[in-house]
């Protein structure tokens, strides 16, 4: 028969759209203004303190909607935001630094739609509030870094050669080598061809020189790293600071954006993402005298550093371990009470650690604390963004016995500052400083008005389109409007089991399905009009109309599909959000459009004789 599915498909429909219909329940529940507390140590959060957070909010007089502690966590809900920022301001200044006091919101779905993986969309920084930064990497820092490494790994393997060398310095780009004698070059080429590969090497007119530089490809790989590990790196800062759904992308060559949707406190958020903090452990040069490298006399294998109170200090340069081999670290007090930072260390750097403290039993080692700040000044009544490298040593005692994993630092001005330099440590140290180039904050009552806005939007197009349907097309727009409402069922439905973010875009995106999907409708509903016209009977009219306009909305569909491919390949952030909509929607109204109007059609039309169609 021309017009009748088999079984299987009108099973495979119908099964469709009751998965369709359980996955996009959950948007419907909303949320409940939450805090969430969880521990930064390895232990979770214990029975004992989801009773004191608990005693805390009934002390001040806070409603709560639900207290819950499971798997380690404790999640407050509340009635509205501002009990919500009450407790939040509460609790971080009760718990200490051991615990990660963050702002969420907690979904209200079922325990029966939870079990079975059923979960709301998230909401974008524009529907939920929060703020937005763009952050700028100095891709010059991370090239001087670099350069920096190799000047100190030349110098040690000079060293380790015991080949005699005047100098190693860098200059323009390049490490210059400068030899006490020229008949040690060939020895010196010979050893830079075997452990210096990557490096271009230049034989400059002067016979005891030879000058390094790193290769165009090798500048391009670092900066390439350098904003893949600072993504990675406040990635898990925002970890940290417990945001739920952030977004953090690469934009451009240089530039790293960072949304935090629900976090209102800016000045605590900046103090995170952009600080570059970090720390190296040298041994104290005791041989020279300090005093002839303040005038200038830097012995060759020390460096001048200067303590906290602006006394010079001479350092070991070479560098025992470094920020980058830290894998735990938590705030807290040494037996004095003043405040630490307990330190584990990886495999490597427990090793080194280990063997230098063993050999160096009885004398005194520093601890080096590294930031790049950025400030501002007024230069010819413009400001001007000026980068600054602070290093100083926080703290020197004398080696009492051998350790390796862990040990503990002591010299910092505050627990706050204990608290901070724990957490970066934790989340790694950045490969190369960030400046904060735009800031923006979006309030909660703006992003409830943006969901306002963007549904009424849906609601009245949506209204229109259907209106348009039922009074020209009749019986078969009224069909039309079911597929349409499907299609917008099976598209919320796999953005939210992909646990996508919804923007505006997103919901922009979804109103241009709903047009796509009825523009498909009607070429079919033309085509068999058109086939009415030409005295065919309703049942061949049906079949016709079906068979010859799916090339026609195959070939659209695949043109939009094509557009929207290429907005989520070369776009960021809202772009690409709005392309994953637009692709999801487009493969749904094929379905829907094409599929599911012919299902019910079938089943209206089908199997018996018709002498007209509602149409």
């Amino acid at each position: 028969m021309q017009n009748h599915f088999p079984l299987w498909k009108n099973l495979l429909v119908l099964l469709v759209f009751g998965i369709g219909i359980i996955y996009a329940l959950p948007n419907l529940y909303g949320d409940d203004p939450s805090v969430q507390v969880s521990s930064t140590l390895a232990a979770a959060v214990g029975q004992e303190q989801a009773n004191r957070v608990e005693s805390e909010i009934k002390n001040a007089g806070v409603a709560v909607k639900a207290f819950e502690f499971k798997d380690g966590r404790i999640l407050a809900r509340f009635n509205n935001t501002d009990d919500q920022l009450k407790v939040a301001d509460l609790l971080r200044d009760t718990m200490g630094s051991n615990y990660t006091v963050a702002l969420n919101l907690a979904p209200t779905t079922p325990g029966w739609l939870r079990a079975l993986g059923a979960n709301a969309m998230y909401l974008g920084l524009d529907l939920r509030g929060g703020v937005h930064f763009l952050l700028e990497v100095d891709m010059d820092a991370a090239v001087r870094q670099a350069e920096d490494r190799y000047t100190d790994d030349v110098r040690l393997a000079l060293r380790n050669a015991k080949m005699r060398y005047q100098s190693v310095t860098k200059d323009s780009g390049f490490i210059k080598v400068t030899l006490k004698s020229a008949e040690d070059k060939p020895a010196l080429l010979a050893l830079l061809d075997k452990d210096f590969r990557t490096l271009d090497i230049t034989e400059p007119e002067a016979q005891d020189q030879v000058w390094l530089k790193m290769s165009e490809k090798e500048v391009r790989e670092i900066k390439k790293f350098a904003v893949a590990q600072n993504m990675t790196t406040l990635r898990n800062r925002v970890n940290e600071l417990g945001v739920a759904e952030p977004v953090i992308q690469q934009q451009g060559e240089n530039r790293i954006v960072v949304q935090l949707p629900g976090v209102q406190d800016t000045t605590r958020a900046k103090e995170i993402l952009g600080t570059t903090a970090t720390l190296e452990y040298r041994l104290v040069d005791v041989e020279h005298d300090v005093q002839q490298a303040v005038a200038g006399h830097v012995p060759v294998g020390s460096r001048l550093y200067y303590e906290k109170n602006g006394n010079p200090i001479l350092l070991d340069r070479r560098v025992i371990v470094t920020g980058d081999q830290i894998v735990d670290a938590s705030s807290g007090v040494d037996q004095d009470g003043r405040p630490s930072v307990n330190i584990s260390l990886n495999g490597v750097g427990a090793a080194k650690m280990g063997k230098l403290t063993q050999a160096n039993v009885g004398k005194p080692m520093a601890v080096v604390f590294i930031e790049y700040k950025v400030n501002t000044k007024l230069i010819n009544g413009q400001k001007v963004r000026h980068k600054e490298k602070v290093e100083k040593v926080i703290n020197v005692a004398t080696i009492q016995g051998v350790f390796s994993k862990r040990f503990q630092t002591t010299g910092l001005d505050s627990p706050q500052e204990a608290r901070n330099l724990a957490l970066l440590l934790r989340a790694g140290a950045l490969a190369a400083p960030v400046d904060i180039v735009e800031e923006r904050t979006v309030g909660p009552s703006l992003g409830q008005d943006n969901i306002d806005k963007g549904m009424l939007s849906f609601v009245v197009g949506f209204a229109l389109v259907v209106l348009f349907m039922a009074v020209y097309y009749k019986l078969f727009g009224m069909i039309a409007n079911f597929a349409l409402a499907f299609n917008v069922v099976i598209v919320v439905a796999i953005l939210s089991m992909l646990q996508a973010t919804l923007t505006l875009p997103g919901i922009a995106g979804i109103i241009l399905t709903v047009g796509m999907s009825v523009d498909a409708n009607v070429l079919i509903f033309e085509r068999i009009k058109e086939e009415l016209r030409n005295g065919n009977t309703p049942q061949s009219a049906i079949f016709i109309g079906y068979d010859k306009a799916f090339a026609t909305i195959l070939d659209s569909h695949f043109t939009n599909l094509v557009v929207a491919v290429v907005l989520f390949a070369y776009g960021t952030g809202s772009v690409k959000g709005f392309a994953v909509t637009l692709i999801i929607g487009i493969l749904s109204s094929m379905f829907t459009a094409i599929t599911g109007t012919r299902m019910v059609i079938n089943w209206v039309y089908g199997n018996r004789r018709v002498e007209k169609l509602s149409i």
